[in-house]
């Protein structure tokens, strides 16, 4: 990893040991890295207050607010912050666990091995970034979507709007009628964009292009052998769009022996993922299932 990668970077390193702060300031200086230290968790907690930091290096053991106190912190109000865990030689299971309650990654001490040092810290700014440019791509999509952005001149329009605003908090199944071109999936995006779901996927499947032994699969998901060339089992886009918002275009070209399902979903919110077993003519035929809640959207 270059060390310009990391020049421009601001840090807040936390640890009670004067020894270590200044081992850390001393080396990312000579990198370009700006740093802030704190003794422990409550000033470091201050420190995030007043300024926002590109990473955060904390020890696990300190006195007042310890390393797994900051994570949790961090991770309620400064999501995008990754925090790398510092633990003494010999316990690395405490920081393994801080990195399942969402630590990004932890160092040993002493840290004597400037390069590790150099890789964690790139990973962990790269990391970040990729979850800004994700959070700035989600707000583009919600603005771009945004009720007031539909243009419809008229009374009859402007009730619409005013349904789609009243509709979209809920977790209503949701009809979208209208001619070719009049702006369904447009409304679509704008009620799941303006909703509790919009941090989930909003996913479309187009029910005229999909063959008709293909489209069960496509939805419900399959097992693993259930039909020549199923080498695992698959995930269907109901179970992709679980929390989030799942569009059925042109649903009434879905086969009718199909819609008896999709009926079960809208009322239960439950689907079923099926094992297939062939006929002697090759058909596939639904033997059990294995079942799943489903929390659908619009």
């Amino acid at each position: 990893m270059s060390e310009d990668f990391l020049k421009g970077a601001h840090l807040l390193i936390a640890d009670d040991e004067a020894i270590i702060r200044d081992f850390f300031v001393e080396a990312l200086t000579r990198r370009g890295v700006k740093t802030v230290t704190c003794i422990d968790g409550v000033e470091a907690k201050e420190q995030l207050e007043k300024s926002p930091f590109d990473v955060v290096i904390t020890d696990l053991k300190m006195p007042r607010m310890d390393g797994m106190e900051v994570v949790r912190f961090i991770l309620g109000c400064y999501p995008t912050t990754p925090v790398i865990m510092l633990t003494a030689h010999g316990s690395v299971e405490g920081a393994v666990e801080a990195m399942r309650a969402g630590a990004f990654d932890y160092l040993e001490k002493p840290l004597t091995d400037l390069n590790e040092l150099d890789m964690v810290l790139g990973r962990a700014l790269q990391y970040r970034r990729l979850l800004l440019e994700n959070q700035s791509l989600k707000d583009e999509l919600s603005e771009r979507y945004s009720f007031d952005k539909l243009v419809g001149p008229g009374i009859k329009m402007q009730r619409i709007f005013e349904l789609l605003a009243t509709v979209a908090p809920t977790q209503a199944t949701i009809l979208i009628q209208g001619e070719s071109g009049t702006g369904k999936e447009l409304v679509a995006r704008a009620i799941h964009y303006n909703s509790p779901r919009s941090k989930a996927p909003f996913i479309k499947v187009n029910c005229a292009a999909l063959p008709d032994g293909l489209i069960e699969s496509e939805l419900f998901g399959h097992e693993r052998g259930a039909f020549t060339g199923a080498i695992r089992t698959t995930r269907g886009k109901f179970e992709a769009a679980n929390g989030g918002t799942l569009l059925l275009d042109e649903i009434s070209e879905m086969p009718t022996g199909l819609q008896a399902k999709l009926l079960r979903i809208l009322q239960e919110r439950e689907f079923q993922r099926g094992r297939f077993d062939r006929d002697r003519k090759g058909r596939c035929q639904t033997a059990d299932h294995d079942q799943h809640r489903h929390q659908e959207g619009s």
